[in-house]
């Protein structure tokens, strides 16, 4: 019988000696607009003053919550919600689950609908997303704005889902669920390549077909389950550097202060472009011309 040479004996007792290695804490990072839940269409019903926005807010608070039930079941330690929407002020805190934490209110800073994101998460997800500006059979399209037509880095027209995943991106995080209209679904699709996605209603005009609101919710919570759980089938959405964005917006006045922005140049009727090697400094140019 060989016997085991007595520095291998040591390595083995020295390994069996050390404490298990504990796995990383796993954090979910959730970012909430509400122009994408179940049932709403106007404009009005997303803003404070419009007769209906109670209930809508009840309706994508519910759908946040949703979202933390999938996380948490799919084993997050640690949910972060960043309301999204307008004022950042829409989500009534007492409605969600006790695992959740609530990022509200405007902080000024670059990443905005991203706020409190970085590289501790595992995964993002989006809830009550909406297609970009000129979406043919979308629900409230637009792109940050009303004054804003087009985004587009690196020949590449993205949504406010397409810039906030590349946000996630700069700390590898991917975005494993998006929740909206189905054409913000098709087009997280076309961008991200694997994501899970739940259409809650299809636009037809200025109108929509849509699921009943806790049907939503049921396939919300069970669709970031699965994504959450199968994190590893998804990559970080990324795009190499320089980043160059070509804005166009509506109107004169907006294109012409635009191009005195440091760095920015007029490049086009209603169009501006600006580089840089910095996403989220690109991210501040945009929010300051726009």
């Amino acid at each position: 019988m060989n016997k085991v040479p007595s520095a291998m004996c040591s390595l083995i007792a020295l390994a069996l000696s050390l404490p298990a290695q504990q796995p990383r804490p796993l954090k979910v990072f959730i970012s909430v607009d509400m122009e994408g839940i179940a049932g709403l269409v106007s404009g009005e019903e997303t803003g404070s003053s419009g007769k209906d926005y109670d209930y809508f807010r009840r309706i994508m608070t519910r759908e946040a919550g949703a979202a933390v039930e999938g996380a948490l079941a799919a084993g997050a330690s640690e949910v972060i919600v960043r309301d999204g929407h307008g004022s950042k002020q829409n989500i009534l805190p007492d409605l969600l689950p006790r695992g959740a934490q609530l990022l509200r209110g405007n902080s000024g800073t670059m990443a905005n609908m991203m706020d409190g994101l970085d590289g501790s998460f595992g995964a993002a997800v989006f809830i009550g997303y909406h297609a970009r500006a000129g979406t043919p059979d979308a629900i409230l399209d637009h792109t940050s704005t009303g004054n804003v037509t087009d985004f587009a880095i690196n020949g590449v027209s993205l949504p406010e889902g397409g810039y906030n995943a590349l946000i996630a991106g700069l700390y590898d995080v991917p975005v494993v669920f998006v929740a909206g209209d189905q054409a913000i679904c098709a087009q997280m699709k076309k961008l991200l390549g694997a994501v899970e996605a739940v259409a809650t209603k299809q636009g037809v005009g200025a109108a929509t077909i849509g699921m009943h609101p806790e049907t939503a919710l049921e396939k919300i919570r069970a669709g970031v389950e699965t994504a959450v759980r199968e994190r590893a089938r998804y990559r970080p959405y990324q795009m190499s550097p320089p980043y160059t964005l070509v804005l166009k917006l509506k109107n004169e006045e907006s294109v012409y202060r635009g191009q005195f922005y440091p760095g920015a140049r007029r490049t086009g009727d209603w169009e501006i472009t600006f580089t840089s090697n910095s996403f989220l400094e690109l991210m501040h140019a945009f929010n300051k011309i726009k």
